[in-house]
């Protein structure tokens, strides 16, 4: 279990990330240069509080300490675990780890939550960069159990293994990309999805509603207790994947998709998407949308996690380490 954490960046993500530390014990601390970032980290942190109530029956760990320091060299000298999450620019992120290894311990985790750039590259001028890797998460980082965890060329077996061992103490489920490649998995995933919709909105086939109506009164509903394969596995009735395959695959050739196509998001397209999405959730204050996401979030984990499937088996596992610590006590 790590004990101390530090946070470079404190946007949606670095808060989501310190939302889920607190709550689990870890004492964190904050560098973020942004005059606002403690009020925005504590509109996040009600939210968190909020999910955490209504997520778990188990009792909580003590929650973990906050502090903010005016530089990066201050907020990692007791870390184990940095995580990273500053915007996504490749040499930003190279001065950071710069300024992490003048004073962090050099056995300390450093985890960019980057949701694209290659470990490899991050590393390229560290000191110690067998110690990085990319630990990608999903926002909102404090309820949802997935962070892909990718390591780089100089990346160790053991900075792997302590990864996966440390998320899993969070309550997440840690994903080991075993091959480095831009974006990972899950949002190479929403990318193609993101491009077919884009094309469907140009094309003025749907509106950005009936979009999302397609997704979340569908195939999303499959896709959150099922993922991809299993789905289309039932699908295929008894016969299972293969009867699929071979009833469905010759569809992969006809002209269903602009998958290798992107659509210009000029000024007109940008529009059309902006006002339509104005249309659909404009009654909404952003935080008002980030509530109804986590109530529906919290829901749909409570489900799954009596059932023992998916992410609910995440949650119901690390109840029981919850439990278990308890009675230790």
């Amino acid at each position: 279990m790590v004990h101390n954490a530090a946070v470079i960046g404190g946007g949606v993500i670095g808060a989501g990330w310190i939302a889920r530390f607190l709550h689990n014990g870890v004492n964190v601390a904050v560098f973020d240069p942004a005059p606002d970032a403690k009020q925005k980290i504590d509109v996040v942190l009600a939210n968190a509080a909020l999910a955490a109530k209504k997520l778990s029956d188990a009792p909580p760990r003590t929650p973990g300490k906050l502090n903010f320091f005016d530089t990066i060299e201050q907020a990692v000298v007791d870390a184990e675990l940095i995580v990273e999450a500053v915007p996504e620019q490749l040499e930003l992120k190279r001065s950071v780890y710069s300024q992490v290894e003048s004073a962090a311990d050099s056995k300390a985790l450093v985890a960019s939550s980057t949701s694209g750039i290659l470990p490899t590259k991050l590393q390229e001028k560290m000191q110690h960069p067998e110690r990085l890797l990319v630990a990608h998460p999903f926002n909102p980082v404090y309820l949802l159990p997935l962070v892909e965890l990718v390591g780089g060329e100089q990346t160790s077996s053991r900075t792997i293994e302590r990864a996966k061992e440390i998320y899993k103490d969070l309550g997440m489920h840690p994903l080991h990309v075993r091959k480095e490649i831009e974006a990972f998995i899950a949002d190479r995933l929403l990318e193609a999805v993101w491009r077919e919709a884009l094309w469907l909105v140009k094309d003025e086939v749907a509106t950005t509603e009936e979009i999302d109506d397609a997704i979340r009164y569908g195939f999303g509903l499959r896709w959150a207790q099922m993922g991809l394969f299993e789905t289309y596995r039932i699908a295929g009735g008894e016969k299972g994947m293969r009867h699929f395959i071979a009833q469905f695959g010759p569809c992969l050739k006809w002209p269903w998709t602009k998958l290798m196509d992107v659509p210009e998001l000029d000024d007109e397209l940008t529009d059309k998407i902006a006002s339509q999405s104005d249309q659909q959730s404009g009654r909404y204050s952003i935080g008002d949308l980030e509530r109804i996401r986590d109530e529906n979030l919290v829901g749909i984990l409570r489900v799954l996690e009596k059932n023992n499937w998916g992410a609910g088996k995440t949650l119901k596992d690390y109840e029981a380490k919850l439990n278990a610590e308890i009675e230790e006590k």
